[in-house]
């Protein structure tokens, strides 16, 4: 049990991703050369994970036939095929070839930062803010475990700990909140690490990231919306052994100017046609049915912040019972909710209407990821029971993701990178029932509101 218990601590870090897709820029944007931004890309917070020498011999561990096809590439073709398995991507106008999701040190050290899970592109595109929808944590760490074993190098915690606590089942995905758990499972409240315990509950699941430029909108976090908003949230995934109490008082100020990134992105517009007459129609009708939940757009703009009891919205209640109150009331207890000075809610009951800005870039949808496009939020009956995704594809007719659906997943993945590239809406905490208030309008009103949905 202590062995367990000492793997379970060193899963330290995740809850991060991204890909290599195609830049939308010549030069940087200012939102890549902002304090925050420099920050979450260039210091690490976290020990090393690999170093390059190991992230170059990654393809001897792929399945044929794209090992031989890596095995014939040139380096720099091997690495961007990498980063499109991973879900990697490179800032427009970086010309140095580094991800934004790791920290790559001149030694060509490799460190998680906050981007794997927050940063990726959506149709080809990188953008700032967009959540890694591509992001393949779990693979890439058992494909790493294996080639360090292989070269006889040292495996660190996340290796270890991937073995038995999953980091995302599926591509795209997070076992975020148990992260939280496991970490804070060994903390005080001023942070301070003590002996070894196993957590008295661990319920293993997977979440979407959010989209980053709804950030300066919201006034709690998470989905659940339990915790209030500030910026010692955004550093309990740092809680590894090696970062005391002192480290977190030293990084605050690191991560007051990370706050005011995140706070500066706005929401990329939609990039394709859209028919503003039926979009001006389908305004009316979000007006009426939708607005009292995720808000007012426009001229008008407005936000409510408000919590949809579980009963109500019907969406997956994993997540939600995965935090007992009494992990949310520790938290708010302990540093990261100012000691109780900014109260963390204990029974939240249900899950916070997220704002919509830039809806058409943040597929998948729900918190749990399990809704490929909003067609699918609109059409409750539709929603396919399996899917897979496209890396770069957009549906723009249905408004998200381009996915093949079935009822159940090929009996050919049978392997676990496989089976992480289906999203199987009947296993645990992935179900994509729920939210059926769409269900009272009919199919002319439905049209028009996913219309609208592209303004935003």
């Amino acid at each position: 049990m202590k062995f367990l218990v000492a793997l379970l601590l060193a899963i330290t870090l995740l809850s991060r991703g991204a890909t290599a897709g195609e830049n939308i820029g010549v030069s940087k944007s200012p939102l890549y050369t902002h304090r925050g931004y420099e920050l979450l890309t260039t210091k690490p917070y976290l020990p090393s994970d690999f170093d390059q020498a190991t992230f170059d011999e990654l393809w001897k561990t792929w399945e044929e036939p794209l090992r031989s096809q890596a095995e014939k590439a040139t380096l720099e073709e091997r690495r961007a095929m990498a980063f499109s398995r991973y879900g990697l991507t490179v800032a427009p106008g970086d010309s140095s070839g580094k991800p934004q999701q790791y920290v790559v040190d001149e030694q060509g050290n490799w460190t998680m930062n906050c981007l794997t899970c927050h940063q990726g592109k959506v149709a080809g595109k990188v953008l700032p803010g967009v959540p890694n929808s591509l992001l393949a944590l779990q693979t890439l760490v058992e494909e790493l475990r294996a080639t360090k074993m292989r070269m006889r190098k040292t495996l660190t915690r996340m290796d270890i700990g991937s073995a038995i606590i999953p980091l995302g089942t599926s591509n795209g995905t997070t076992n975020a909140v148990v992260f939280g758990v496991v970490l804070m499972a060994n903390r005080d409240a001023k942070l301070n690490v003590l002996r070894a315990t196993l957590p008295a509950k661990i319920t293993h699941h997977d979440h979407d990231a959010p989209a980053w430029w709804n950030f300066k909108k919201k006034t709690r976090l998470y989905s659940d919306g339990f915790a209030a908003k500030s910026t010692r949230p955004l550093m309990q995934f740092m809680l590894v052994p090696e970062n005391g109490p002192e480290k977190f008082h030293e990084w605050e100020s690191d991560f007051r100017d990370i706050y005011a990134w995140l706070e500066s992105l706005e929401p990329p517009a939609y990039p394709f046609a859209i028919d503003q007459k039926l979009a001006h129609e389908g305004q009316a009708v979000f007006a009426q049915h939708c607005a009292d939940c995720h808000g007012q757009y426009g001229s008008q703009a407005s936000y409510p912040n408000k919590i949809v009891p579980i009963e109500e919205v019907g969406t997956d209640r994993v997540r939600l019972e995965a935090l007992t109150p009494g992990h949310r009331r520790a938290y708010g207890e302990s540093w990261f909710g100012h000691f109780d000075q900014e109260s963390a809610i204990a029974d939240p009951g249900g899950y916070v209407a997220p704002p919509l800005d830039g809806i058409w870039a943040s597929a998948p949808y729900f918190h749990n990821g399990s809704v490929p496009t909003l067609w699918h939020v609109l059409h409750p009956a539709e929603r396919p029971r399996v899917w897979s995704r496209t890396e770069d594809g957009y549906d723009q007719d249905r408004v998200g993701l381009e996915v093949s659906a079935s009822d159940q997943v090929p009996a050919t993945a049978t392997t676990g990178r496989d089976l992480r590239r289906y999203f199987d809406t009947k296993q645990v905490g992935k179900s994509a029932q729920g939210h059926t208030f769409p269900d009272a309008l009919d199919e002319a009103e439905k049209r028009a509101v996913l219309e609208y949905l592209k303004t935003l």
